[in-house]
């Protein structure tokens, strides 16, 4: 297979293209800086780099980077610094999502690419009843309020499952929801729920990002994985021992 990744330099993303490249695939990057990226993934022969500011890409340029591919991931994120979360563009996760899913829609490809999203535990599905507490529901309108990064991976989230919903005939999609993110060097046992299990401000869980991408591979990786979880947003944690 062939997968693009946006945001591959990211602490997650490196994880999921060093998962991808060990399990065969051809993966292209879309990263700002090269030399940043190759401080944490050995360069390889199924690698292919593109140094750009991913949303300065024309539509033209990102369809011939898309062309021929089997699944887009996204693992974009604010960098956590003033000018990261209150800076522009403050919905660059949103934007990326957008073009990204333009571009498949107008490329003629003979069956439907996977689009895997990394999104966060604190977001809601809104395709189904999640249930929140008065207080949690008090706090994330707070957070929305407060943190542009919030609300750009809630709108993120919601182009897909608005915009692109569960019949689109060029993609499909998954939103990966982790709760509190911690490094980890392996991949270790981890859980995989329809809906979140804990709250994610009084009571949150840890997600290993080595986890995350493990999941976020297996997802395009696997066909029986894929259509388990295809047009949902599944909440993972790690398993406790």
């Amino acid at each position: 297979m062939t997968i693009l990744v946006a945001g591959a330099s990211g602490a997650t993303g490196r994880l999921l293209v060093t998962q991808l490249l060990n399990s065969g695939h051809s993966v292209k990057v879309i990263v700002r800086s090269s030399k940043i990226f190759f401080e944490y993934v050995n360069n390889h022969e199924n690698l292919f780099v593109i140094e750009a500011n991913i949303l300065d890409i024309g539509e033209s340029v990102m369809k011939e980077y898309i062309s021929g591919c089997d699944a887009v991931a996204s693992c974009l994120g604010h960098t956590l610094s003033f000018k990261g979360i209150y800076g522009q563009p403050r919905m660059l996760v949103t934007q990326t999502v957008q073009r990204l899913c333009d571009v498949i829609k107008i490329n003629n490809q003979d069956k439907k690419v996977k689009f895997v999203l990394m999104n966060t535990t604190g977001n809601c599905n809104r395709d189904i009843q999640e249930q929140i507490s008065f207080a949690q529901k008090l706090v994330m309108g707070l957070i929305r309020l407060l943190l542009p990064p919030h609300l750009d991976n809630e709108k993120a989230a919601d182009y897909l499952r608005v915009n692109i919903g569960q019949n689109d005939d060029k993609l499909e999609w998954v939103a990966v929801r982790p709760d509190g993110l911690i490094d980890e060097n392996e991949v270790s046992l981890y859980e995989v729920h329809p809906s979140p299990i804990r709250s994610a401000i009084f009571d949150a869980g840890q997600t290993s990002r080595i986890n995350v991408g493990n999941f976020m591979s297996e997802l395009i990786s696997n066909d029986d994985t894929w259509n388990k979880w295809k047009g949902k947003m599944p909440v993972i944690y790690n398993k406790s021992l």
